[in-house]
């Protein structure tokens, strides 16, 4: 997306929020009119996460070559990413349960399902054998987004050892890819006046809980951003003193611009120029290690879009008054995980992950509305981590034996 367009929707979604807040409060007749064009946004949402998730994760996996020949290079890499991103969900999710943002906020937008009333969903075990499911179609025709995950993992791990035979189906999920990720766009481009809908109509229904709603997104702001604060100066900086034999501080002031431009553009793809370059010249990591692992990492790398995702995933639920068993989180850890490899680099990729996570463990995706007036600044944050995480793997992998030859 062109930036000057990138902007240009951001406003709009910043403007979309606060006319849907004002709206609510003083035109409260109108907004509920209009309340359609919201639950068409959430539609398009949900009509492509299914076919995002499947093309996506096989195409990010294919991208890869040849899994049974990606080295020790590659596997590290991976290892590195998912560990990292693993823990940054850990954390949100361990945050979001001691601060509890959404505790005392009425339920408003949407009535909870009732297959999640009152239950929270299943049993670490129930998790387990849910990731196999015996019917794929019937995984996707009931949200069931975990066993897609895993499925399209392995299906896109299986085409890269098959030879030829595999080239012409990669071909297709690649046309797939580029379709859904257009489709994604022009629903980003509805985003402003679905988001001025939604939140009208939510502010309308629920005028005398606003106050309240306000106070729970200042806590679940701050939530997140102690999450994403713990995991950039803590555990990030960690790693890249002990295993990437980096000073923390010089590396960071050294990665000032390309850390500058992500949090401006919300993009890791915008600036991954910038980050090769900081990495490379500035901090005086491996070349070939930063060539391979930057691109990577601005596809597959995303820790502060998982750490976001499973906090407001567990905040929605607070809102519900959805107490979610210890199966249920289990569920949106690894969903949060896995899903921040099908997030596409772009500005508001997390908006569409974010329905993703919900329906994996059956929340209302009208909780969406809720947080998307804070979620632009958000976004900018989590995509600053998401570029730090990056470059520090870079200089991790730079310090492996092979690259120290």
């Amino acid at each position: 997306m062109d930036r000057r367009i990138a902007n240009i929707i951001l406003i709009g979604m910043i403007a979309g929020a606060i006319l849907g807040v004002l709206g609510g409060l003083w035109l409260s007749d109108f907004m509920l009119s209009i309340k359609f064009l919201g639950t068409i946004f959430l539609n398009a949402l949900k009509m492509v996460v299914v076919p995002l998730v499947v093309a996506s994760i096989i195409i990010g996996v294919t991208s890869l070559g040849d899994v049974s020949k990606l080295g020790r290079t590659a596997g590290k890499t991976l290892a590195y990413y998912m560990a990292t991103t693993g823990f940054s969900v850990l954390v949100g999710i361990i945050l979001v349960n001691l601060i509890r943002p959404g505790q005392g906020v009425p339920p408003i937008g949407a009535e909870v399902p009732e297959f999640i009333a009152g239950k929270g969903g299943g049993t670490i075990v129930d998790v387990i054998v849910g990731l196999i499911p015996d019917n794929i179609f019937g995984a996707a025709a009931t949200g069931q987004i975990l066993p897609l995950i895993v499925f399209s993992l392995l299906f896109g791990g299986v085409l890269t050892v098959i030879g030829d035979k595999g080239k012409p189906v990669i071909a297709v999920f690649e046309g797939i890819n580029a379709a859904i990720m257009k489709i994604v766009m022009l629903i980003i481009y509805f985003a402003p006046i679905g988001i001025l809908a939604l939140i009208g109509g939510i502010v309308a229904q629920n005028r005398e809980s606003v106050d309240k709603l306000i106070t729970a997104l200042g806590l679940y702001s701050l939530t997140v951003i102690i999450g994403l604060l713990i995991h950039a100066i803590i555990t990030l900086p960690f790693i890249l003193r002990f295993f990437g034999k980096k000073n923390p501080f010089r590396y960071f002031v050294n990665m000032g611009r390309a850390l500058a431009t992500a949090f401006t553009t919300a993009s890791s793809s915008a600036t991954l120029p910038l980050t090769m370059e900081c990495v490379e010249v500035e901090n005086k990591v491996d070349e070939r290690a930063a060539s391979f692992v930057l691109p990577l990492g601005a596809t597959i790398n995303m820790d502060g879009t998982a750490l976001y995702e499973a906090v407001a995933a567990l905040f929605i639920a607070q809102i519900y008054g959805i107490d979610l068993s210890i199966g249920a989180q289990v569920i949106v850890f690894f969903t949060a995980t896995l899903a921040s490899v099908g997030a596409a680099a772009i500005p508001e990729a997390g908006l569409v992950m974010m329905s993703l996570v919900l329906t994996a463990v059956g929340l209302p995706l009208e909780g969406i509305g809720i947080i998307l007036a804070i979620d632009w600044f958000l976004d900018r944050c989590r995509t600053t981590v998401n570029v730090w995480g990056d470059s520090i793997g870079a200089a991790v992998i730079g310090e492996t034996r092979e690259f120290n030859k």
